[in-house]
C-alpha cells in the first residue's frame, strides 16, 4: 500500500521525501514494485470467484463457491477461497424483511387428510414426495401478490409456481396444471400441504385423485410440518424478491419465473454434493 502511494505521488513530491514521510525503506519500496510486477498466481481463481459471485446475485458464500470451483477443476482449499473472497471484499448479501405471513386456514370446511409425513423429510427419490403452499408478497402499489408453488422434497426442484392477485381456487388449480407434465407413469406421489381451505375443497381433492396423487396435510397451525417449502419461500424472498421494488403482479411473476429458472438449473446445493436440483433429479432417475 505504501509503495503504491509513493509511486502515485512521485511526480509531485521528492522521492526521498516521500519515503521518509511514510517511513518506507528504499529497498522495501523496490521489493514491493518487483512483487507487483509478478503475475498473480491466484488470478484465474479470483476471476472465477468474482464472476460466479455476481452471477449468483451475491448469494454464494465461500463454501458454495468452493464447491463450484471444484466442479470447474480448481483444487484450492475451502480456506483459500474464504481468504481470497475476504481480500476481494466479496460478502454475501441477503435481504430480510418482516412481512405479514399468509394464513389460509379457515377451519374445517372439507375433508382433512392425514399427516403422512409427520416431519420425516427423508425422501431420496425425486417425484415421490412433494410439498405445496401459498405465500404472499407486498407489492409497491399497496396490494398483495400470491405465489402458489410445489417443490420436490428429494431434489428441492420447484415443479410448479403460479402467481395471482388472489389466493383463490383458480390459483391452486393452475399450480396443479403446471405439475402435471412432471409426473411419471406408475408413480403415485404424496403431495403435502397445510390445512388451508383451498386444499380441503372437493374439487381440489378430486383433481389429486385423478392425477394419482396421495394427499397429506400438516397438523393445524404447525408450519414445521411443511418445512421444505416454507424454507424455499424464505430463501426466494431473501435471495431475490426482497431486493426489488415489485410494482405489480406482472413484475412479481417475472421475478419468480427468473429466480426459479436459476434455482432449478444453476443454484448448487451443498447437501446434494454440489448438484443443482435438476442435476440431482437427472442423476438419480438415470441410475
Amino acid at each position: 500500500m505504501k509503495a503504491n502511494i509513493v509511486s502515485s505521488l512521485r511526480s509531485h513530491y521528492g522521492f526521498q521525501e516521500l519515503l521518509t514521510a511514510l517511513k518506507l525503506p528504499r529497498a522495501t519500496y523496490y521489493d514491493r514494485l518487483k512483487r507487483n510486477r509478478r503475475p498473480d498466481k491466484y488470478g484465474s481463481i479470483k476471476a472465477f470467484i468474482k464472476k460466479l459471485f455476481y452471477k449468483t446475485h451475491e448469494t454464494y458464500g465461500y463454501r458454495r463457491i468452493h464447491d463450484a470451483a471444484l466442479k470447474h477443476g480448481f483444487s484450492y482449499a475451502e480456506e483459500t477461497i474464504r481468504r481470497l473472497m475476504s481480500d476481494m471484499g466479496l460478502k454475501v448479501s441477503i435481504y430480510s424483511k418482516h412481512t405479514s405471513q399468509y394464513h389460509s386456514y379457515k377451519g374445517q370446511i372439507g375433508k382433512i387428510a392425514p399427516n403422512i409425513l409427520k416431519q420425516k423429510f427423508t425422501a431420496k427419490q425425486p417425484l415421490t414426495v412433494l410439498h405445496t403452499d401459498v405465500t404472499q408478497v407486498r407489492l409497491y402499489n399497496g396490494k398483495w401478490g400470491y405465489i402458489s408453488a410445489i417443490t420436490d422434497e428429494a431434489s428441492r426442484e420447484v415443479l410448479a409456481a403460479a402467481i395471482s392477485d388472489s389466493p383463490n381456487k383458480s390459483l391452486i388449480q393452475a399450480t396443479l396444471k403446471q405439475l402435471a407434465p412432471h409426473l411419471r407413469p406408475g408413480i403415485h406421489p404424496i403431495l403435502h400441504s397445510d390445512q388451508g381451505w383451498q386444499y380441503q375443497v372437493p374439487d381440489y381433492q378430486a383433481r389429486l385423485k385423478h392425477m394419482n396423487i396421495c394427499q397429506s396435510m400438516s397438523r393445524k397451525g404447525n408450519c414445521h410440518d411443511n418445512a421444505p417449502i416454507e424454507s424455499f419461500f424464505n430463501l426466494m424472498k431473501r435471495e431475490c424478491l426482497n431486493r426489488y421494488q415489485i410494482n405489480n403482479v406482472t413484475d412479481l411473476r417475472h421475478l419468480v419465473k427468473q429466480y426459479i429458472q436459476w434455482f432449478n438449473y444453476e443454484r448448487i446445493s451443498r447437501n446434494k454434493n454440489g448438484l443443482t436440483p435438476v442435476e440431482y433429479r437427472n442423476q438419480v432417475l438415470a441410475s
